[in-house]
């Protein structure tokens, strides 16, 4: 088959697997945060293919780079090491609390690193008895076997047989039901500083400090899934920046490359000797061609313009998104940090989600859902204010729609 083969929507439903359930168009080609489809119809792209693009589309700065490195060197395992992954991994530890870097693929395969790490950093500092981990009810951390087991949603896990055991859940923002539930076996919490799928529910300051001090009473590691909040989509390079509260370990992915799959675990020097040689490993883990994209999109990123900017474009869309809601009650609550934000539908709207991504999608903006009873908007950090405006008039159509 030729790469010039026509394709259309109806050549999933014969050749991929049914595990996903894409719209009815196929985007073709992207520009900052305009988005064009096999028909040639255009959309303001409020969705960031979910967190992921986080300078928009085709920014000529990744195109570059990654144009020049596929050039050089695009694969080498990690039999080797490579310059743009040292270069990468140094300006990481430089921007975090972090003093070590492991590169992988994707925020499973991140969360997966670090849920071992610790458990092994447990099993070597302490013993095999201090393995349990807590997580947050209505987390999400990943679709292997794994982060299934440990993210707080059992959808995810139902039908794959019995779940990876010494993992238990408490809600989220509940201190007094962490602390009733954490002892001297376990040997991590983790938690999302911003619940992403979860509904776009962002974590208190006093939460995560009270969080932080009952991980140092009981000898555990504090974990960070910052794998949708992290690299500037708060506002801050990572979330827990707003806090000041440390974790031991931090994942982060999507929007680290700005569309490149690649993802990091971060941790410190008391944490990472753990994974001695031998211990864990990806194949791609490290990519050449990923740890040059990611390490530009750091450098553009990480600079006051553009994450002072995540606040300015917040306002605006919150702002409009209240406008909005004052013409229609169609939210009971718009919230959020940064550049995740979530529209909350109202009780009558409850479970139409889904019905509220495809009205939007129809008059040109697309976004996203976080379950049934939320949209959810994680744009470009970078998209222009014309666009936002643009996208809300568009928006308030499909929100008419959704209220007939």
């Amino acid at each position: 088959m030729s790469q010039s083969m026509q394709v259309s929507r109806a050549d999933f439903d014969r050749y991929m697997m049914p595990n996903y359930a894409p719209v009815d168009m196929v985007p073709v080609r992207g520009q900052g945060s305009r988005l064009w489809d096999q028909e040639g119809r255009e959309y303001i792209d409020l969705a960031g293919g979910i967190a992921v693009n986080s300078l928009g589309h085709a920014h000529p700065e990744l195109v570059e780079v990654l144009t020049r490195q596929a050039q050089k060197l695009w694969h080498v395992s990690n039999i080797m090491t490579n310059e743009p992954a040292l270069r990468l991994a140094a300006k990481l530890v430089a921007a975090t609390f972090a003093d070590r870097v492991l590169f992988v693929n994707s925020g499973a395969e991140a969360n997966e690193a670090a849920f071992k790490l610790a458990r092994r950093w447990a099993n070597d500092n302490v013993g095999p008895d201090k393995h349990e981990i807590i997580a947050c009810s209505n987390s999400f951390h990943g679709r292997t076997l794994f982060t299934v087991s440990v993210g707080g949603q059992p959808k995810y896990s139902q039908g794959f047989g019995p779940a990876i055991g010494g993992i238990s859940h408490v809600p989220y923002n509940d201190i007094a039901a962490l602390e009733a539930q954490i002892s001297e076996r376990t040997c991590a919490v983790v938690l999302e500083p911003v619940q992403g799928e979860g509904g776009v529910i962002p974590a208190s300051t006093e939460y995560l400090q009270a969080v932080r001090a009952l991980c140092d009473k009981h000898n555990a590691l504090l974990i960070f899934d910052e794998v949708q909040s992290g690299m500037g989509r708060t506002g801050k390079l990572y979330a827990y920046m707003h806090s000041g509260v440390t974790p031991d370990i931090l994942t982060s992915a999507k929007g680290i490359g700005g569309g490149f799959p690649i993802a990091a675990m971060l941790t410190t020097d008391r944490v990472a000797p753990a994974l001695s040689v031998g211990t864990h490993g990806s194949t791609y883990g490290g990519n050449p061609l990923g740890c040059a994209v990611a390490e530009r999109v750091l450098d553009l990123i990480n600079t006051p313009q553009v994450l002072e900017g995540v606040t300015e474009r917040h306002n605006l869309l919150t702002r409009g998104l209240r406008t909005l809601n004052d013409e229609l009650g169609v939210f009971s609550a718009v919230r959020g940090q940064g550049l995740l934000i979530g529209g909350v539908l109202a009780e009558r709207y409850q479970g139409q989600a889904g019905q509220l991504m495809k009205l939007a999608q129809q008059e040109g903006v697309l976004v996203l859902q976080a379950g049934a009873d939320v949209m959810r908007l994680a744009p470009s950090l970078i998209i222009p204010e014309a666009d936002i405006r643009e996208a809300l008039g568009r928006l308030r159509t499909a929100l008419l729609k959704l209220a007939q």
